[in-house]
């Protein structure tokens, strides 16, 4: 398509679109898509003379195949020419960079916060000249540095930067669902191939000419390399037998020309060309100051003359005439050759962990310790950054060239492991297969991967606990006495597992357990032991101990920030801790441990519902609940089918929060897994306190734990505190109401979490018998400093609270708490509760805009209405109207706020003021 002295042929409409992108101003991105030979990295020099000529400056990069799992390899290089502009951000912003390019440690930064810290570099860059950002050969881009150019494409309206992305059709790759503009970059036409051959190659015999044609079929290199082929050959004799097969695609035949233009190399020169390709030496100009970080091609002016390599204007340097070169170079060299090259490489590299390991890994054959070490070091990095994909494949690598058996298993149960934090259970599987095939069979680094699969992937919670229990014990027996990276494994598993079971029995042997181990229990895995387990007995100081654990975040991995957040979440802090939550969930659903970014998705929608976000909560939960359902992690899918359940019971939703606990449970209770067993009951008492059965409610609450105790290891019994009390007190069940309140104050609720401290001035506040001492007990819970963390249970103190003072104090007074608690359940969207509190505020003699009128009642609503104001009780409306109690409950619940009511002594003279003929 195009000249060696920069002529275009064609390319009209190309070419207009072209000139639009750099002439209307503000930013804008493309993308040019087209097969391998087309003319796309010609329009990419033509858009970057277009622009020079516009005083942009231009910027180049290119994706690397060889260093597409190298965590954000392609940023750097496309920042590398504006890293002086990063030392006049701001402190965050630089601290961002620091991260990613690994110049300091510290937690990696999610694909928006890192996207908001380029977009605000490009900002400054270009303050002083419009910029110009190409990226050749996009589809070799490493995944996390695709993500943030994405993410920075779609935002650039407004600035003064543009991007274009060139992409090789048919070859997958991130830019496929950035959702950027693109251009097609198809074949030339009959005439502009016939116009291009005859100028770049005049004279050609008839029947080559057409030949060349033919094969061609309008690829612009096709048309520049297939001549001098065919002409080589024989002076054309035999010409057609090279293309005549038709099996062969095209970019397969140019690499033959180019293969046979390398083979007639001199051995020396063939070496440099392949050193400087495995190393990802750029087609076409160099990558600007980036160069340096890439081998430097010597002596090679005979593959310059050879058509092979072009020299770059401004650096000198050698670079590939096209990627097909590029690959060619590699395909035509021998394994020999290739190791040879990929050992330079590594030396050259040797100050770059990641890039030294993929290359050291390259050209080893036989079992090397030290290189197994050095990819074990850099699997370890790219885990810290975000790159587990690469991880894993650095450590499977590691255990082919490891000399002992021991060191082989290790690291594949390494593999294995960081594969199932990356939601890659098959993998997983398949790595643990591979390690149980060593002399080590069942060694704890198997135990640990294998445990981890059947744990989450069906929730086979009996066996995991034996086989890891077991390998534990195994360990201690053999005189483990200090923390062990393989022990550390097996006790945070095991943690989980206990977590998920609840059982008091096997909590205790899980105690006494690591209390055997003594000071090889690392201190985060205490905190685990402490906080998973039943904070009411161990919860003490566990918020400080989280506290000064993420002191040191920037030795946290993300299975670490995970857990310490699961921790949190058990004291009711998970607040402070969500923003490195959301940091490193996009990063690591991307590329990174998604196991971990599902529990993370958990964990931002219980902060998102604690704190009233109800809305983004629920859009969290169906994010989660699509990633978990992808990768099969059935654990996860009902757990999140869990937490849906419980938000959905919140809003006063019932038939569907119904649904799922339902679903929930059939799937959890025949497998032992008490942790979702209790949150379905949680789903119950939530739904029946919604509809106002108070009777069910009390049913499903005791089914946590009973009136007066908080049952060892049942995560939900403290957390229902408010929920047993208030179903006790409108049940009639006074005492159990008061001994459940006293309970949670002896048993010093209060100093584990601010939460628990809400609500047990509540529950005491509701309990108490004494209007003064329930006054100082509401003004404790109400005055909480942290209380606002937590509206849902504010509000209903408030509400209780409001019917306490209309009791007491009189209507007048009531009416402050009654609108603070009607206020935030309309904002929360519990239209139930909503509801309630504007009947009290009705009742108390204050009508508001959404109380003005009252809702009209079904015929079945009424039938039942004056059913019970003529003193039937639910049982007897239920068999006059063939219908359940307990549906009879949810009815007259449903009436109550409708006729401005709160009991059923009410309901009489409210269906005295109905019109006559209204409702029947």
């Amino acid at each position: 398509m195009e000249s060696g002295v920069g002529v275009i042929v064609g390319r009209g409409s190309e070419q207009e679109v072209l000139s639009a992108f750099v002439a209307t101003p503000g930013g804008r991105a493309l993308v040019l898509r087209g097969d391998s030979g087309v003319g796309k990295s010609a329009l990419l020099g033509h858009v970057a003379q277009l622009a020079a000529a516009e005083e942009h400056r231009v910027i180049r990069a290119a994706g690397v195949e060889a260093e597409s799992d190298l965590p954000f390899a392609g940023l750097h290089q496309f920042l590398y020419p504006l890293l002086s502009y990063i030392e006049r951000l701001d402190e965050v912003h630089r601290k961002v960079f620091d991260v990613v390019f690994g110049r300091s440690e510290g937690p990696p930064p999610s694909v928006m916060t890192l996207g908001i810290a380029v977009l605000d570099l490009l900002s400054l860059a270009a303050s002083q000249h419009p910029l110009l950002l190409v990226l050749d050969d996009g589809q070799w881009l490493d995944a996390s540095s695709t993500e943030v150019i994405g993410f920075v494409g779609r935002r650039l309206t407004g600035s003064s930067v543009k991007l274009v992305v060139v992409l090789r059709a048919g070859v997958p790759s991130g830019f496929d669902t950035a959702a950027l503009p693109e251009l097609a970059v198809t074949t030339l036409s009959e005439k502009d191939s016939e116009q291009m051959l005859d100028m770049h190659h005049p004279g050609l015999a008839a029947h080559v000419r057409q030949l060349v044609l033919e094969e061609a079929q309008g690829n612009p290199l096709a048309l520049l390399e297939l001549p001098s082929y065919v002409r080589g050959n024989r002076a054309g004799q035999a010409a057609e037998e090279p293309f005549g097969y038709t099996g062969i695609p095209l970019p397969q035949r140019l690499q033959q020309v180019y293969g046979a233009r390398i083979k007639a190399l001199d051995e020396a020169i063939r070496a440099e060309l392949l050193r400087g390709a495995l190393d990802g030496v750029g087609a076409g100009t160099a990558a600007g100051q980036a160069r340096s970080r890439r081998y430097r091609m010597a002596d090679a002016d005979q593959a310059v003359y050879c058509g092979l390599l072009g020299v770059d204007p401004l650096s000198g340097d050698f670079v590939f005439r096209h990627p097909l070169v590029r690959s060619s170079v590699v395909q035509t060299a021998t394994p020999n050759e290739r190791r040879a090259a990929h050992a330079v490489l590594a030396d050259i590299h040797r100050d770059d962990v990641e890039r030294r390991a993929t290359h050291l890994a390259a050209s080893t054959v036989d079992p090397d310790e030290e290189v197994a070490a050095a990819l074990e070091a850099a699997a370890e990095s790219a885990t810290r950054r975000g790159g587990a994909v690469a991880a894993v494949a650095w450590l499977t690598r590691a255990a082919e060239l490891s000399e002992l058996p021991q060191e082989r298993s290790r690291r594949l149960g390494s593999a294995a492991y960081i594969a199932g934090h990356s939601g890659r259970l098959d993998q997983a599987r398949q790595l643990v297969g591979e390690g149980a095939d060593a002399e080590t069979d069942g060694s704890p680094d198997a135990v640990v991967a294998s445990g981890y699969v059947a744990f989450f992937e069906d929730g086979d919670i009996r066996s995991s606990q034996r086989q890891v229990f077991a390998a534990i014990e195994s360990m201690r027996d053999r005189g483990v006495t200090e923390p062990d990276e393989v022990l550390t494994r097996l006790i945070d598993l095991l943690l989980a597992i206990a977590q998920y079971g609840s059982d008091e029995a096997w909590w205790q042997r899980v105690h006494a357990l690591l209390d055997s181990l003594g000071d090889a229990v690392p201190s985060h895995s205490r905190i685990y032991e402490d906080a998973w387990g039943d904070v009411v007995l161990r919860g003490a100081g566990v918020r400080e101990r989280v506290e000064r654990a993420f002191a040191d975040v920037h030795a946290l991995r993300p299975w670490d920030v995970k857990r310490l957040t699961a921790a949190a979440y058990h004291v009711d802090t998970l607040s402070q801790y969500r923003p490195y939550l959301q940091r490193m969930v996009d990063r690591e659903i991307e590329t990174g441990a998604m196991a971990d970014a599902m529990t993370m998705l958990h964990q931002i929608m219980l902060d998102q519902i604690a704190v009233g976000e109800w809305d983004e909560a629920e859009r969290t939960g169906h994010r989660c609940l699509e990633l978990t359902t992808t990768h099969k992690h059935a654990l996860f899918v009902y757990h999140t089918h869990a937490y849906l359940g419980w938000l959905a019971a919140l809003r006063g939703q019932v038939e569907h929060a119904r649904e799922l606990q339902a679903t929930v449970d059939a799937w959890a209770r025949p497998r032992g897994v008490g942790f979702l067993t209790q949150i379905t009951d949680t789903i119950g008492t939530t739904a029946a306190l919604a509809e106002g059965d108070y009777e069910a409610a009390y049913l499903h609450a005791i089914g946590i734990t009973s009136p007066g105790t908080f049952r060892p290891y049942a995560h939900q019994a403290p957390r229902t505190l408010l929920d047993l009390v208030e179903a006790a007190l409108h049940t009639g069940r006074i005492q159990q109401a008061h001994q459940h309140a006293q309970a949670a104050h002896h048993a010093g609720l209060t100093h584990i979490s601010p939460r628990l401290a809400l609500t047990t001035y509540g529950a005491l506040a509701m309990t108490s018998t004494d209007p003064a001492q329930a006054d100082h007990y509401y003004h404790q819970a109400e005055a909480h400093p942290h209380a606002h963390h937590f509206p849902y249970e504010l509000a209903r103190i408030h509400l209780a609270h409001g019917v306490s003072q209309r009791h007491t104090h009189g209507p007048k007074t009531a009416r402050h708490s009654l609108t603070l608690a009607a206020q935030t359940f309309q904002r929360l969207g519990a239209a139930t509760w909503a509801e309630r509190a504007h009947a009290e505020l009705r009742v108390s003699g204050l009508a508001s805009r959404a109380t003005t009128q009252l809702a009209e009642l079904t015929w079945q609503e009424r039938r039942i209405a004056n059913l019970a104001a003529s003193g039937l009780t639910n049982k007897e409306i239920g068999e006059r109207m063939h219908l359940s109690p307990r549906t009879v409950s949810s009815h007259l619940y449903r009436v109550f706020p409708k006729l401005g009511i709160t009991s059923r002594a009410a309901l009489r003279d409210a269906l005295g003021k109905i019109p006559d003929g209204q409702n029947v």
